[in-house]
C-alpha cells in the first residue's frame, strides 16, 4: 500500500507544477471549541461500547454451541466488520478532539479511506447477500434450511463478500492517488472521506466524482436488488401461511434485519449520492458519525441481543464473572 502511494505521489510530482502536500490537517469539529470536552467524552463512550459489544458478541457467539448457526456465522463477521470500521475512525476522531496536533500523514489518510471504504462496502454486502439470503431460506425453505445454507456456502459468501470490497475501495483509492494535492491541504471533516478529500485537490475531479457516484450507486443497486428479490419470496410465503403465531414469527425474523438495512442504506446514500454541496458538510460529519460510531453500536442489540440464548449466555457469563470475584 505504502509502495503503491509513494509511486502515485512522486508521478503526480513530475506533473504538476506546485509542491505536493505530504500531510493533511483535520479540523474535526473545531468550530465548536467549548464543545471539545464533551464530545470526546461521548464518542469515548459510544466507542468503548461498541467495542465491548462486538467483540463480546464474537466471544459468545463462539461459546455457545446454540449459536453455531449459519445467521450467528454471519452475525460474528458483522460484528468483526463493525468492530474494524470503527477502530478506523474513532481512534483519531478522539485524537483530534484531544490534542492540539491535527495532522495526518498523506499515507495515512488514504490508508484510512482505503480501510473505512473496505469495511463499509462488506457490510453493505453481508446486510444483503448474507443475511436477506439467510433469511430467504430461513422462512421459504426451513426444513432444507441447514443442508440450503452449508458451511462451505456460509463461508465461500464471506470470502466473496470481502474480495469484493477490497476490489472496489481499491478502485476508488487508486481514483483518489491520481489527482493532485497541492494545498490546501485543510480538510473540514474528521476523517479521510471521499468527497472531503477531492474537496481539496488542485486536478480536475469530475471523473473521479463520477467514479464514486457510479461505484456507489452500482453496490446499492446491487444490494437493493438481492434484498428486494428475497423479501419478495419471503412476503409471498409469509402470506400463505395460515396460523396468527407463525405469521407473527417470520416477520419477527426479519424485521430486524429491515431495521438494519433501512439505517445503514440510507446513511451510505445520503453520504454518497445526495450530501455534496459545501452547505452541507455539518451533516456529511453527522451522518459520518452516525455510520461509523452509532450504527457499529446498535447493530448487536438490532440482531443478537434479544435473541433468549444470547441473553442466556451472557447471564452465565456475569454470574461467573461475579463468583470468581467473590472467591
Amino acid at each position: 500500500m505504502n509502495s503503491v502511494v509513494s509511486s502515485n505521489r512522486s508521478q503526480r510530482w513530475n506533473e504538476g507544477n506546485g509542491s505536493m502536500v505530504s500531510s493533511f490537517i483535520l479540523l474535526a469539529f473545531s468550530e465548536f471549541p467549548y464543545l471539545q470536552v464533551p464530545l470526546f467524552l461521548g464518542f469515548l463512550i459510544m466507542y468503548t461500547v461498541t467495542v465491548l459489544e462486538n467483540l463480546g458478541m464474537i466471544f459468545v457467539i463462539r461459546i455457545n454451541p446454540k449459536l453455531h448457526t449459519p445467521m450467528y456465522f454471519f452475525l460474528s463477521h458483522l460484528s468483526f466488520v463493525d468492530f474494524c470500521y470503527t477502530s478506523v475512525i474513532a481512534p483519531k476522531l478522539l485524537g483530534l478532539l484531544l490534542v492540539e496536533d491535527k495532522t495526518i500523514s498523506f499515507e495515512g489518510c488514504m490508508a484510512q479511506y482505503f480501510l473505512g471504504c473496505t469495511f463499509v462496502i462488506t457490510e453493505m454486502f453481508m446486510l444483503a447477500v448474507m443475511m436477506a439470503y439467510d433469511r430467504f431460506e430461513a422462512v421459504c425453505n426451513p426444513l432444507l434450511y441447514t443442508v440450503a445454507m452449508s458451511c462451505q456456502l456460509c463461508s465461500l459468501l464471506v470470502v466473496v463478500t470481502y474480495i469484493w470490497a477490497v476490489i472496489f475501495s481499491s478502485t476508488l483509492t487508486y481514483v483518489l492517488l491520481q489527482l493532485s494535492y497541492c494545498g490546501p491541504n485543510v480538510i473540514n471533516h474528521f476523517c479521510c472521506e471521499y468527497s472531503a478529500l477531492i474537496s481539496v485537490s488542485c486536478s480536475d475531479t469530475s471523473f473521479s466524482q463520477m467514479a464514486c457516484l457510479v461505484i456507489s450507486m452500482f453496490n446499492e443497486a446491487c444490494c437493493l436488488l438481492i434484498i428486494i428479490t428475497s423479501y419478495v419470496f419471503i412476503v409471498v410465503t409469509v402470506i400463505k401461511i395460515p396460523t396468527k403465531g407463525a405469521l407473527q414469527k417470520a416477520f419477527s425474523t426479519c424485521a430486524s434485519h429491515l431495521t438494519a438495512i433501512g439505517v445503514c442504506h440510507g446513511i451510505v446514500l445520503l453520504l454518497y449520492c445526495v450530501l455534496k454541496s459545501k452547505s452541507s458538510l455539518f451533516l456529511v460529519k453527522v451522518a459520518t458519525v452516525f455510520h461509523s460510531m452509532v450504527i457499529p453500536m446498535i447493530n448487536p442489540l438490532i440482531y443478537s441481543l434479544r435473541n433468549k440464548d444470547v441473553k442466556e449466555t451472557v447471564r452465565k457469563l456475569v454470574y461467573l464473572k461475579c463468583i470468581f470475584h467473590s472467591l
